[in-house]
């Protein structure tokens, strides 16, 4: 009998995990890989280089397709110090129905500091993605996130005119909520992206969050930063205890430029070689 031709087929599905634990070697010495778990097509390698333990994740299916569900989790003891990122832009396919899932998880201890600055996220029209990030910090424990989005492959031209991206993000300081932001476009993104309340005709955007200890206090240095957003709509704001960046452009190479170079600076170190490939 035919299958009805609203009905997706069934497929084998990627699933990629990685779950990692770092901490200090010795007392106070650097941050060294405790335990480390990979599975599907995930991984993730540690290339030598100065100053904090930098991950690279890797995906090796090339992409994220229609239902393929990865997560990231990783937990950091008192004093550690990790730079997360990964190897290249992630892509986004088309789904026919099903919805992808991304679901990254941190803990931070006592101290500790974590860089998650993965490159940016491109997602193809007729994409379908959930992605949630959540984060548990040590009153002391420092955060520093940058996600960036592109709506669209802008070298083709293409437009999402048939998409679903929800971005979900929760973090707790000492078990308590101090940040929640959820991103839901659903159905001609492009359009939605074009209200001047929501995206202004952007056709990237991204997002910097510092939750360190002080972080609220560099609001100033942050905004200087920025400016020279060379045709980027960005703004920086800080409230209970924490930063914000929002960046909005027309396309992403011009705002990824200016976030690489917002963060270089406000970091005081370099960003991972991967993102200079």
């Amino acid at each position: 009998m035919p299958r009805p031709p609203s009905l997706a087929p069934q497929r084998q599905r990627s699933c990629g995990t990685v779950a990692l634990q770092a901490g200090p070697a010795g007392d106070g010495g650097p941050t060294r890989v405790r335990d480390l778990a990979e599975s599907g097509p995930s991984r993730i390698r540690f290339p030598k280089v100065g100053g904090a333990l930098e991950g690279i994740l890797v995906n090796t299916a090339g992409g994220i397709a229609c239902g393929d569900a990865f997560s990231v989790a990783a937990r950091l003891d008192p004093g550690a110090d990790l730079v997360l990122t990964t190897v290249a832009a992630e892509k986004v396919y088309c789904s026919d129905g099903p919805v992808s899932v991304v679901h990254n998880a941190f803990t931070v201890g006592g101290g500790a500091h974590l860089d998650w600055l993965p490159q940016e996220t491109i997602l193809f029209d007729r994409s379908r993605l959930h992605r949630r990030l959540e984060a548990d910090l040590a009153d002391d424990a420092s955060l520093l996130l940058c996600e960036i989005v592109a709506f669209g492959r802008a070298a083709r031209g293409e437009t999402l005119r048939e998409a679903l991206f929800e971005d979900v993000w929760r973090v707790r300081r000492g078990g308590r909520l101090v940040y929640a932001d959820t991103v839901r476009l659903d159905g001609d993104v492009a359009a939605l992206l074009a209200r001047p309340a929501i995206g202004g005709g952007a056709g990237a955007m991204g997002t910097i969050l510092d939750l360190s200890p002080g972080a609220e206090a560099r609001i100033e240095e942050a905004r200087a930063l920025l400016d020279g957003a060379g045709g980027v709509e960005a703004g920086a704001s800080a409230w209970n205890g924490h930063l914000a960046v929002r960046l909005l452009g027309p396309e992403i190479g011009a705002l990824r430029r200016l976030a690489a170079r917002f963060l270089e600076a406000y970091r005081r170190a370099p960003m991972p070689r991967v993102w200079q490939t």
